[in-house]
């Protein structure tokens, strides 16, 4: 599919299929509990597009921040034991919540909690493609937060905000909305007298210079404007809209005014399981190649061997993301390993055909298949 690069924040009044991301700060009190008023008014802007025939769905934080508050917390947690006791709690409330205000405007929602292994792995990311199109083929409104309770450090996304723009992707959806407590990038904080707000970002090149912040004070969330900005530059290198605006402001940037800031697409769709391989994964090791195979993983696009590898690194088993290194330590790739960590030293720098006479007709594949592989200056570009 070809860049949509004349795209302007108008597409979005019509746009088929959005998804729109919020965050906690925008759902909840500064004590931790959810804000009624404030959820109902997003779901009253949500609910209003779909009854009028286009689909949405929404990736929603606030798990963690809604348990705060029923476990007498005042703060969020820095250990990640409780933060999964508060997401366990929360996240209830939170849906139920969520599937209270639909109701009332005759809507259904499904809660759709996702890992980073849930769309890494080949058959868990069809899983939750299948899932996410029925709901959306009912007519259901899918609320999509990351499973805070059983993810790891090892296993997280690490923030709402690159799991929409790869939610966005994995439903082909028309463009993205990444709604917070601020209203647009500013060219500066926001809060200093004469800052601007951008109105337009084509590129990266259209940011240089710009101090760009981080998570904010509340102490609810876990994102900021980084993360936001790099959560539009992974959509839009996949051909995906976005608009960064705020929760308040929802219902404006929806029918395409001239608020928040709009990023407008610059890369070509790829492979949905590429993408969720290329940003979501967490590499378990690290497989250093000869200068042949970088060659030929790069330049030529083939599968790795066993013959190109000359060093292993890290635990891991078959079917785990691991980087692809060159001699010099530089990731070229990430692909999944058919091979756990332990097998592969007695295979390197061997031919699959001796190995598959000696060991066996199973050793004659690929260490990483090529339809398994993403190049890393690719998923930049």
């Amino acid at each position: 599919m070809s860049p949509r690069r004349d795209l302007a924040r108008s597409h979005l009044a019509n746009a088929p299929r959005v998804v729109v991301k919020v965050g906690s700060s925008s759902l909840t009190t500064t004590e931790g509990g959810i804000d009624a008023d404030r959820l109902d008014a997003l779901v009253e802007v949500l609910a209003k597009r779909r009854t009028d025939g286009r689909e949405v769905v929404l990736v929603s934080s606030g798990a963690i921040a809604a348990g705060l508050c029923p476990l007498g917390l005042t703060r969020r947690p820095k250990d990640l034991a409780t933060q999964q006791a508060a997401a366990s709690v929360g996240q209830g409330l939170l849906v139920a919540r969520y599937a209270e205000s639909f109701a009332r405007h005759g809507l259904t929602v499904g809660q759709v909690l996702l890992t980073a292994e849930d769309v890494v792995r080949r058959t868990h990311y069809a899983n939750a493609r299948r899932t996410l199109d029925r709901l959306l083929g009912l007519g259901v409104v899918p609320v999509v937060n990351e499973n805070d309770t059983v993810a790891t450090h090892e296993i997280r996304f690490g923030d709402n905000d690159r799991l929409a723009a790869l939610v966005a992707h994995l439903v082909n959806a028309d463009a993205l909305v990444l709604l917070s407590d601020v209203e647009a990038l500013f060219d500066g904080p926001p809060s200093r007298p004469g800052a601007r707000r951008i109105a337009l970002v084509r590129g990266p090149e259209h940011l240089e210079g710009v101090r760009i912040g981080s998570a904010g004070t509340a102490g609810v969330g876990t994102g900021g404007m980084v993360t936001k900005v790099d959560a539009a530059g992974i959509a839009t290198t996949a051909g995906i809209p976005t608009l960064l605006t705020s929760a308040a402001l929802a219902g404006a940037g929806l029918a395409g005014e001239d608020v928040g800031t709009w990023f407008t697409p610059r890369g070509r769709r790829k492979s949905s399981r590429l993408l969720w391989l290329a940003h979501a994964a967490r590499a378990a090791g690290r497989l250093v190649l000869d200068d042949g195979a970088v060659a030929a993983v790069v330049d030529r696009r083939m599968s790795l061997l066993p013959a190109g590898v000359t060093r292993v690194e890290g635990r891991f088993s078959a079917g785990d993301p691991v980087d692809l290194v060159d001699l010099r330590g530089k990731v070229v790739a990430r692909g999944l390993v058919n091979f756990d960590a332990k097998e592969l030293p007695a295979l390197l720098g061997r031919s699959t055909r001796d190995l598959a006479r000696e060991l066996g007709a199973a050793y004659q594949r690929e260490v990483v298949h090529r339809d398994d592989l993403v190049l890393i200056r690719d998923a930049a570009t």
